[in-house]
């Protein structure tokens, strides 16, 4: 047995590297899954081009007996390793020593439950469908992650283990046509591929004779009534319930273990501790095993069932190869080649010195320097490096691997983008790896680039989801009940509607393309929603209201925007070297949403208008570069930035983040807000006077009356909402004079709503960073049982956790509590009544994971990005806010790992209705992204009075907050001078009504899913444009096949729909011999164009009156009725030629 003395950095993985030259098949063992990670990417550095070798054994990230189960992304790569193993290929894998432990399935499970599909192949399509099913796969109606599949007619989308992209397979009869990726956010296709491999979804089987042999395993693992057990019941049933993982022996009658995987010859690479770790796992594991207790509903295994004891892991380890590494100073056997340094230099960045690098310029400038290579994490921050030592007359060359750097002649300092997060000095080979960490004290966290863009008004304006009860308004009818969709005969033809139920039992049908006269009712309480009688005059009244409501609103906002426009702005130039180098500092990928957002703002700043933007993004998409950059180039062009922050913490945040981004650059950043001193604080304000100062953070401070600028140009504003009354009063004259950004994460409906009206400028960030996974949130009553599970849990796996307590005067007994509840935890305290240096260091200390449990106030509402911290646990959850829930549950979620999210509450005897509302609302909406509907929650929720006023409140609980936007929009559109450039033209269009007697519809057999076929309906009816239609009906081709005629007639008669609408016609009608067109008032029909049918076609055409043009023709086959329509609104559209009367048999 060979023993490595202690290696810092990452002379680890370089070890690792130089014997997996000589073995092929190798295992390491990490005490902790931060250090898996951390060890992963460093031999994926070096390995370079061979690092496809390299994989991870994951824990399940989940604690002994719990009753979570893994994500699937976990078990696809537990899956996709396990594979790799008996496959005969070269590997180096990696797993936490827990997993060296733990039963798991037995080789022959894997291979005989994995098969290969190529193109060209035959499949049974109901024999492929029972064995995904067989084989774990659950069935969807949208496949979005591992394990899933949808079979739509021809077509099989399915997301196979192992695999980052889910396929959709292509079948004309039984043959496998093509195999195409596509992506789960679109649900587009992709490229095409030859095969693919599915693996099983689960790592035990799920088909009928594995549930048998559970339950004969069951009965003899355990005495008495097996019926009592709640697994028992359900794996009976056929459903596998959270936790199942911690009974998978009983699905084999001789489960595996991990060394059952591995070739004769593997080495073992491990620390020189690994028996005393691995007796420390058991006995946590037999303590889980004691706390479990007898619970009839989930006993639990005995230790010995679910994994090896440390003396058989021992005794299986003998059979191989090892290579131990002291993780002590202690020297060992035998030294690693190369020989390494035991210290690891620091090179500490000082962004307020005059020379913020001078460390490492002077490491770089030493005559004796030997060779250095740079790594950081993106291609931005290369260059942003190269730029500033190129300044210094210190040369660099690009690398694209290590082992490009070693193989090079060149002198250069070298520079590379890898994840590397430990340096690492070679003795003998005289060369020094530098990464961020050395420099920043911090890593770099990557994002991947996203492709998905999104339409911010769409968004806003769609209706979610429509379930049977949930009350509608109808632009003519007014408020009622959803209750479903029906088919209908209509003139020997079938018609899909939906149903609409109002006072007294009336019913209303409406036809699926006419979907857009309908709305979600959002205005209060869904369940006292005031339903309308149908024929009534009460809608008429109420619209009356609204209108002369929203003619009132929109004159005051009017009044706003116009003295902006009265004001002569400032165009800013963008300076294209200097903008582009501060681009590349970005430590990240842009999303599609943030370039969109960030085209958009200095496009507004480009021209001599005043800007007034609302972006909104959900917490942690990054609202916050659209900001800085805005910033640059408002002070390039020699005008003063102020940021406005509702709190002292966000405002240092902001300060922190500034100053960071602008180090390099000659700007002066200063900060107004309590953690400055009074003479540090009457300093800025006499800068910002004299214009000495170009970007100031602060509080409400800086909307005070002394406060002046010498030249301001750009006020950015965090989370107005959050803003006082009074605040919000000087917010608003600051829009008449000034470039106004304005950030947020959970807009009021308010604020949407002016948004929308056209009188304030939106962009919509609604692309998450990639790797995200929604957070896990539950609602609980209060429970020191549920706290210790979900810290054990989470510090089970390496992570960190918030425990939200938001009273200082007893926060520190919580923090006590906590201590005795988990011994093992780290906990300190933070909150805002501590001085600042003290709150600062506690603050950097957690990030940098010096200890484990934060006991906090709602202080960290806005904080620095921890992405180890993944659970959060929320006492007293009912006092809180919608909005300010979302923003704390926010805090966790930055990584790929599963996070959580604990909402305590008091028992719900104690709770009013609004707070069990407001929390059923947050545990609903996990998704990420979804700000924006919380935001209509929080109006459902709280009432329109208390968010719009109560002057408007009356008439939106009246007709709903959706129609009395659309009569907002009208009332600005009407009033505006010169009309409406300002309203978004697809908020005003009116679709003509259509009834050509026609068969219509989705086929239930093409499209099962009701609430798919009612989503497609929603995004048919509000296609703006024929290209935006026919690239639809692409994409439903892609997702779902060729569209059967019904289908296609859907397509047909909303192109119909769009024409009549350009052309101002409120109504088309056509039956077997005659039919008519109705115009609205402010029709664009060319009279000319009418005036030709009226002659050339007079035994056709005739006025029925001023508004209705009649015609009399036989049209007995729908398809005619289709045809003819169509060539009339050709015909009336005087930018089309003219085309002779179709002639029909």
């Amino acid at each position: 047995m060979t023993t490595w003395g202690r290696l810092p950095g990452a002379a680890l993985a370089l070890a690792i590297r130089q014997v997996s030259r000589q073995q092929r098949h190798l295992v390491v063992v990490t005490e902790s899954a931060r250090q898996l990670q951390l060890l992963s990417d460093e031999i994926r550095f070096f390995l370079s081009d061979n690092n496809n070798d390299v994989c991870i054994l994951p824990g399940w990230e989940c604690l002994p007996y719990d009753h979570y189960s893994p994500h699937p992304e976990i078990t696809s790569e537990r899956l996709k390793t396990l594979t790799r193993l008996t496959s005969g290929q070269p590997f180096i894998v990696l797993l936490t020593l827990d997993q060296l432990i733990y039963r798991i399935p037995p080789t022959h499970y894997i291979s005989g439950c994995s098969f290969d599909l190529s193109r060209g192949a035959r499949i049974n399509l109901t024999t492929f469908r029972d064995r995904l099913a067989d084989s774990g796969y659950l069935s969807v109606s949208r496949v979005l992650t591992q394990g899933e599949f949808a079979v739509r007619g021809g077509l099989i989308d399915v997301f196979p283990m192992g695999h980052e992209w889910p396929f959709r397979l292509d079948l004309f009869g039984d043959e496998l046509e093509n195999i195409r990726y596509f992506d789960p956010l679109t649900q587009k296709s992709t490229q095409l591929t030859e095969k693919l491999s599915i693996l099983p979804a689960r790592e035990f089987p799920t088909d009928s004779t594995a549930i048998e042999t559970f339950r004969a395993n069951f009965r003899k693992q355990f005495s008495g009534d097996p019926q009592g057990s709640l697994i028992y019941r359900e794996v009976s049933q056929g459903n596998f319930p959270a936790g199942i993982e911690f009974y998978l022996p009983l699905f084999f009658n001789s489960p595996g273990t991990f060394f059952d995987y591995l070739p004769a010859h593997t080495c073992f690479v491990a620390p020189s501790n690994l028996s005393a770790l691995m007796a420390g796992e058991w006995a946590t594991l037999d303590d889980r095993y004691s706390q479990a207790g007898i619970d009839p509903e989930r006993r639990p295994m005995p230790p010995a069932s679910i994994a090896l004891t440390p003396d058989q892991a021992v005794e299986h380890l003998t059979a191989f190869r090892q290579i131990q590494f002291n993780a002590s100073g202690d020297a060992g056997t035998a030294k690693p080649t190369p020989s390494v340094a035991k210290e690891l230099p620091q090179y500490p960045v000082n962004h307020k010195a005059e020379q913020p690098f001078a460390g490492l310029i002077k490491r770089l400038t030493h005559p004796a320097a030997p060779r250095v290579l740079l790594n950081v994490e993106t291609t931005g921050r290369a260059q942003t490096l190269a730029e500033l030592l190129a300044h210094q007359q210190i040369a660099t060359l690009e690398y694209p691997s290590w082992d490009s750097f070693l193989n090079s002649d060149s002198l250069a300092t070298g520079i590379t983008v890898s994840a590397l997060d430990r340096g690492l000095c070679i003795s003998d080979s005289g060369v020094e790896i530098i990464v961020e960490s050395q420099l920043y004290g911090e890593r770099v966290h990557q994002r991947r680039r996203q492709a998905q863009s999104v339409d911010a008004h769409k968004i806003i304006r769609s209706i979610a989801e429509l379930h049977s009860g949930d009350p509608v308004v109808h632009r003519d009818h007014g408020v009622g009940r959803f209750r479903g969709l029906t088919h209908i005969g209509v003139a020997d033809e079938e018609a899909e509607f939906l149903i609409v139920q109002y006072r007294d039992e009336g019913r209303l049908y409406v036809p699926v393309l006419n979907v857009g006269v309908l709305s979600r009712y959002i205005g209060g309480d869904a369940e006292t929603a005031p339903l309308h009688r149908l024929g009534g005059e009460q809608w008429d009244k109420a619209r009356e209201r609204a209108t002369k409501r929203a003619r009132d609103a929109a004159a005051e906002l009017l009044r706003t925007q116009a003295l902006r426009q009265i004001r002569e702005g400032e165009a800013f130039a963008v300076p294209d070297d200097d903008y582009t180098a501060f681009c590349s500092g970005f430590p990240y990928d842009e999303t599609a949403g943030q370039e969109t957002a960030i085209k958009e703002v200095l496009g507004d700043l480009a021209i001599p208008l005043p800007m007034d933007r609302l972006v909104c993004g959900d917490v942690g998409f990054g609202k916050t570069e659209v900001a800085l950059r805005a910033a640059f180039v408002v002070v390039s062009n020699s005008r003063q930035v102020a940021i406005l922050a509702p709190t002292t913490l966000l405002t240092k945040q902001h300060l922190e983040s500034f100053q960071e981004r602008f180090s390099g650059h000659a700007v002066r950043i200063a900060c107004l807000s309590r953690f400055q001193s009074k003479a540090q604080n009457e300093n800025t304000v006499e800068a910002l006077r004299a214009g000495t100062v170009d970007i100031v953070v602060g509080t409400h401070r800086l909307l005070q009356g002394d406060l002046e600028f010498a030249r301001l140009g750009l006020v950015i504003i965090d989370e107005e909402h959050r803003f006082g009354v009074r605040q919000k009063e000087s917010l608003k004259k600051l829009r008449e004079s000034v470039d106004v950004l304005t950030l947020t994460a959970t807009p009021i409906p308010r604020t949407l709503n002016i948004a929308l009206s056209g009188i304030r400028s939106i962009s919509l960030i609604g692309s998450p960073p990639a790797g995200r996974v929604a957070i896990d949130t539950t609602v609980r009553p209060f429970s020191n049982s549920l706290i210790r599970e979900a810290c054990l849990r989470e510090i089970h796996r390496g992570g960190q956790v918030y425990y939200l307590h938001n009273d200082v005067r007893s926060i520190e007994r919580a923090a006590d509590n906590l201590r005795e509840l988990v011994p093992s935890a780290q906990v300190r305290v933070a909150h805002g009544q501590m001085r600042e240096l003290d709150l600062d260091s506690v603050m950097r200390d957690f990030y940098h994971q010096r200890f484990n449990v934060l006991v906090c106030s709602t202080i960290i509402e806005s904080g620095i990005d921890v992405p180890s911290a993944n659970t959060i646990i929320i006492n007293r959850a009912d006092r809180f806010g919608l909005a300010q829930l979302h923003q704390l549950r926010g805090r966790v979620g930055r990584s790929r790992h599963q996070a959580y999210a604990f909402l305590l509450t008091p028992p719900e005897a104690v709770l009013g209705s609004a707070a069990q509302r407001r929390l059923a609302a947050i545990e609903q909406l996990t998704e990420l992204g979804v700000g924006f509907e919380l935001a209509n929650h929080d109006l459902e929720i709280r009432g329109a009075g208390e968010l719009l006023g109560e002057g408007q409140s009356g008439v939106i609980e009246e007709i709903g907050f959706s129609m009395y936007s659309e009569y907002l929009n009208r009332a600005i559109r009407d009033l505006s001078p010169g009309s409406s450039t300002a309203v978004p033209q697809t908020l005003l269009t009116n679709r003509p009504e259509i009834n050509l007697s026609v068969a219509a519809f989705f086929p239930e057999a093409f499209l099962p899913d009701v609430h798919l076929r009612l989503m497609l309906y929603q995004r048919i009816s509000t296609c703006d444009d024929h290209q935006s239609l026919h690239e639809l009906q692409l994409e439903v081709i892609d997702r779902f096949g060729l569209i059967p005629a019904e289908g296609s007639m859907v397509f047909r008669l909303a192109a119909l729909q769009l024409n009549g609408a350009a052309l101002g016609i409120r109504v088309i009608q056509a039956g077997k011999s005659r039919g008519r067109i109705a115009f609205l008032q402010a029709a664009s029909v060319d009279p000319k164009r009418i005036a030709h049918l009226l002659t050339r076609e007079a035994g056709v055409f005739s006025m029925i009156s001023p508004l209705e043009l009649g015609f009399t023709v036989t049209l007995d086959r729908p398809e005619h009725r289709v045809v003819f329509c169509e060539w009339l609104t050709h015909t009336l559209d005087s930018a089309q030629p003219l085309k002779p009367l179709p002639l029909f048999e």
